[in-house]
């Protein structure tokens, strides 16, 4: 690594190149002026030596080591000329690379990029960025961020941190990734995280309820918050969609609920993605939860449901004072209340439904996750495990039709 030293009173350089440790002595005395000055010249000097432009005798025209490079001297002015006027560009590139931290690109990337963000995600990055990251890179040079260093600083963080999740540490290293890559693109440089994949995470197995634990459920549950729940079991709306659910957007002379807003932190969004902005077909069950619902609440808040002075659902708080002690009274085991919108998918498939139907009804892409998730759920409520298959061959077996 390159260094400014003294000698005798003097600044002298000291640097690599050529595979070759090289030091050259200069006028300047130790004040903190000339070290700025001297600071400038190893970051044009290495500037040129990653561009292979780098020409020793235009840096130090008397010293004997610009004799010993002659030919190499010689060889990268050739390639300074072929690069003409883009030489001029990437070197400044890579000069001023060379004086920009970590800090100050991070926060300019996340200026720049916050008015395309949610207000929860941006929350989310300022988190990561203020505890994980900066602590760590901030003081490094962008580009002198190399590969080892990120797979210790991921490796520590499986340490150090007790109840981290592999999948929390993959949050942690995406904003770290893309720093890095916007970086490598701005400045011409190879980011380090190129090759560098992601912790497996393992896929947490659902557990959906049947049909007679949800009636029981329902039967058990609070009087004020059967509708909620009626409504979360047989739509699979999400708890920021239920929660964020608005008078406007349901719909009982067409039968629908509009998903257009969700409710994150106590603030309103716009929907998860593109996909999650859809049309809820309303079930007999559902349209009448809808309706009692509209009598307690219409009037009082614009919100579906809501608290009894018109604020929003606060979901941890209902699932502390509602959700867990309901399932304790009955002596059902704990699930996560994002179990209702599994268990709406899985009555939906044991139901026969069409999957692109259920799909759409999910704000899914397509049918690829109804199949890895929920299909193997199908076989314990409607017996679709290929015993109809083994009547019909047995039949017609029987029957010699085959």
């Amino acid at each position: 690594m390159a260094s400014i030293t003294v000698r005798s009173g003097k600044l002298r350089l000291d640097f690599r190149v050529h595979g070759e440790r090289c030091r050259e002595q200069t006028a300047l005395t130790d004040t903190e002026s000339n070290r700025r000055k001297l600071k400038k010249v190893l970051t044009n000097i290495d500037a040129d030596i990653r561009l292979g432009c780098f020409v020793y005798r235009d840096y130090f025209p008397g010293s004997s080591k610009a004799t010993k490079f002659y030919h190499l001297d010689n060889a990268a002015a050739k390639r300074k000329l072929e690069m003409s006027s883009h030489y001029n560009i990437a070197h400044n590139q890579l000069a001023i690379c060379d004086n920009v931290t970590f800090s100050d690109f991070a926060h300019e990337w996340f200026e720049v990029n916050q008015p395309r963000w949610k207000q929860s995600y941006r929350e989310t990055l300022t988190i990561i960025l203020n505890r994980y990251l900066l602590p760590v890179f901030g003081h490094h040079v962008i580009n002198g961020i190399n590969r080892a260093e990120i797979l210790k600083f991921r490796a520590e963080l499986s340490l150090n941190e007790k109840q981290i999740s592999n999948d929390y540490i993959n949050h942690i290293m995406t904003p770290l990734r893309m720093i890095l890559s916007e970086a490598a693109d701005r400045y011409e440089f190879r980011s380090p995280f190129e090759n560098i994949k992601a912790l497996r995470v393992e896929k947490r197995d659902v557990n959906p309820f049947s049909l007679s634990e949800v009636r029981h459920f329902l039967h058990h549950i609070r009087s004020d918050f059967q509708p909620y729940y009626t409504v979360r079991f047989f739509t699979g709306m999400r708890t920021a969609e239920i929660d964020g659910l608005k008078w406007k957007y349901v719909d009982f002379e067409n039968g629908y609920i509009r998903i257009r807003e969700t409710l994150v932190n106590g603030r309103p969004e716009t929907a998860k993605t593109d996909g999650s902005v859809r049309e809820i077909q309303m079930s007999n069950i559902v349209r009448e939860a809808l309706l009692n619902q509209k009598i307690v609440s219409e009037h009082k808040s614009d919100y579906v449901f809501c608290t009894k002075s018109g604020t929003p659902l606060d979901h941890r708080n209902v699932r502390d004072r509602i959700w867990k002690p309901t399932l304790k009274h009955l002596g059902l085991e704990y699930r996560r209340p994002y179990e209702t919108r599994h268990t709406a998918a899985t009555l939906w498939l044991a139901a026969g439904e069409a999957p692109e139907w259920i799909a759409r009804q999910m704000g899914h892409a397509n049918t690829k996750m109804l199949f890895e998730v929920y299909s193997r759920f199908v076989p314990n409520l409607t017996r679709q495990d290929g015993s109809a298959f083994e009547a019909l061959l047995s039949k017609h077996l029987q029957g010699d039709d085959l």
